[in-house]
């Protein structure tokens, strides 16, 4: 393998700028402190798991620069995966990984887990319980982030899972939480109600307002609240191409609105789709919480992981709904959200309709117009903006 070098990772295929980058002093950290968790010896295979690796840094560093081999990796991104693959194949790394879902198959055995610290507490505790439960009983947790992003709760957290829970000091404004000593997820028997590391066991919530029950992994966008922005775009939804037969609910979430729309449409076929494992775990779950409204929701609601729209033909939907991203991981960025427009488009019908809701001071409107064509504003309240988009007919000049 040729010399590893952090500096030749990239982004690709997630969008690519010069704020944003494939590794961070994080990623350097967590290496290091693994380096010291193993006193200079060479981890045995399968020894070494990693979550949370945002673009194959701590996975390839892990292989290049500990020597490690048959890494389990998961990343809650489908575009995660496609870019450790790529600077895998870019540094000569043949093999030596492999990706796995969250769950027994990942942790069973292991003895040290590097982990990227999630943003939810709840996705945190989801991982730290898994580790504990499934890992070797000398198992180890190395868990960073920015320093700036930490809290005292990822502390009490931890300590659910592991009863010695320390903190390094700083380092290039970074900070790694050491956590050993598994709490074995109680007695069996006896597992804590909020032990989320089962698949059956996502959390749900009831939301009598508009007649839903939500579910959502550890790791999914809002957990079982609604968020805020999907309310607003869920109440123009029954004026929205009414006539639709084809739906897509891209960066479906929860899938709330894929369920509002197949429960509010029963002639309609959906699709819900989400880059984000937990999201689709969420989704599936969601419509199965909701079986007693209809019935019907798992036969005609398809749910995919997939990034962006890759999996979808041309010209093949007549409605896509859209509550985009304007975060990529923690720096605000919209080129993820400009993807997405260009993306519908691709696959929306002549005559088709893109529906997007959006904070209003992003002034999306003149991208839309751009990249899908004649938008007109459908909703807008003091936060939030509602636009309905249909694509550019061929000749049709662009603004």
């Amino acid at each position: 393998m040729p010399e590893f070098s952090f500096d030749a990772l990239r982004r690709f295929p997630d969008h690519e700028a010069p704020n944003l980058f494939a590794v961070d002093a994080t990623d350097r950290f967590l290496l290091d402190e693994a380096a010291v968790a193993l006193a200079g010896r060479v981890p045995t295979p399968g020894e070494i798991v990693v979550v949370g690796d945002a673009y194959g840094a701590l996975t390839l560093g892990a292989v290049a620069l500990l020597g490690a081999t048959d890494v389990r990796v998961h990343q809650d991104a489908a575009v995660g995966e496609r870019a450790l693959a790529a600077n895998a194949e870019r540094l000569g790394v043949d093999g030596g990984f492999r990706n796995l879902p969250l769950g027994d198959e990942l942790f069973t055995g292991a003895s040290l887990v590097l982990l990227q610290l999630p943003k939810h507490l709840e996705a945190l505790h989801e991982i730290a319980a898994a580790v504990a439960r499934w890992g070797a009983a000398d198992v180890r947790l190395l868990a960073g982030g920015r320093v700036k992003h930490l809290t005292p709760a990822m502390n009490e957290v931890l300590g659910r899972s592991f009863s010695t829970v320390t903190a390094s000091l700083a380092r290039q404004k970074s900070r790694v939480l050491r956590a050993s000593d598994p709490v074995t997820a109680a007695v069996e028997g006896e597992r804590d109600e909020t032990d989320t590391t089962a698949s059956t066991a996502l959390r749900t919530e009831h939301h009598a307002d508009i007649g839903l029950t939500i579910a959502a992994a550890g790791a999914a966008f809002a957990g079982t609240k609604l968020d805020i922005g999907t309310r607003f775009l869920l109440e123009a939804l029954p004026d929205i191409a009414p006539d639709a037969r084809t739906a897509i609910d891209l960066g479906c979430g929860t899938g709330v609105l894929a369920v509002s729309l197949a429960i509010a449409r029963p002639e309609l076929a959906v699709i819900a789709t989400d880059q984000s494992a937990a999201a689709v775990a969420s989704t599936t779950a969601t419509i199965a919480a909701n079986d007693d409204v209809d019935r019907r929701l798992a036969e005609r609601i398809t749910v995919l992981r997939d990034d962006g729209l890759s999996m979808q033909p041309d010209a093949s939907a007549d409605l896509i709904v859209l509550n985009p991203p304007f975060h990529s991981g923690t720096t605000v960025h919209t080129g993820v959200a400009h993807d997405l427009f260009a993306e519908a488009a691709r696959v929306l019908q002549p005559g088709g309709t893109l529906a997007v809701v959006w904070n209003s001071h992003l002034g999306y409107r003149a991208a839309l117009e751009r990249l899908v064509g004649p938008t007109r504003q459908f909703a807008r309240n003091q936060k939030f903006t509602v636009t309905v988009s249909r694509p550019r007919a061929v000749g049709e000049p662009r603004p």
